[in-house]
């Protein structure tokens, strides 16, 4: 009897499962004319669409340092999509609502632990700390609270969305200026006489 109802709770597990990728994918998703590629699947003759690729998949694909943000943080309709992506996959949890800190770092002042350039930005969301480290990635900056990030680059649908998320932080952002997109490049050398 016991057995049954395991066996039985699985199936209408499965079916939920199956019904909601169905329903996923028959409405498109977060992209236009489909569902996003699946997290492991390799990109279209090396293009990088945003719309349909998932951050995972344009992590791999893109070559340190090519990532650009597509979106301005002036722009305040893709800002506040980008506010509420921000609480849809909770950031808000650890980071405050508006970025500024809680248990986790501040995204909203001049200190940015790995770098603050947008190829860094998308993929310490994507891959997480660890295997940003994993990577070659080192601290810069330090701050009273940090704790290990989380990846969710297989959480978060596409890079569209994780582009939003990260146009909505550059524009809470209250730090110095010159620190706005990381640090800035060191003065050129003076001249020899």
């Amino acid at each position: 009897m016991l057995r049954q109802g395991v066996i039985g709770g699985l199936a209408i597990l499965a079916l939920v499962a199956m019904s909601g990728s169905q329903a996923q994918s028959s409405s498109g998703g977060a992209s236009s004319g489909g569902a996003a590629p699946a997290a492991g699947a390799a990109p279209a003759a090396g293009a990088l669409d945003f719309k349909t690729m998932t951050p995972v998949q344009v992590e791999a694909a893109a070559p340190k340092d090519s990532l650009k943000n597509p979106y301005a943080d002036t722009d305040t309709d893709l800002v506040e999509q980008g506010h509420k992506l921000f609480f849809n996959f909770s950031c808000n949890g650890c980071h405050g609502g508006n970025g500024g800190g809680g248990m986790c770092p501040p995204l909203i002042n001049d200190i940015w632990v790995y770098g603050g350039d947008d190829d860094t930005l998308f993929r310490l969301v994507t891959l997480g700390s660890q295997a940003l480290q994993a990577k070659g990635y080192v601290r810069r900056g330090h701050e009273n609270v940090v704790g290990p990030m989380p990846p969710f680059g297989t959480l978060i649908p596409t890079a569209d969305d994780l582009w939003k998320i990260l146009a909505f932080i550059r524009s809470a952002y209250h730090g110095d200026p010159k620190y706005k997109y990381g640090s800035p490049p060191p003065p050129p050398p003076p001249p020899d006489e």
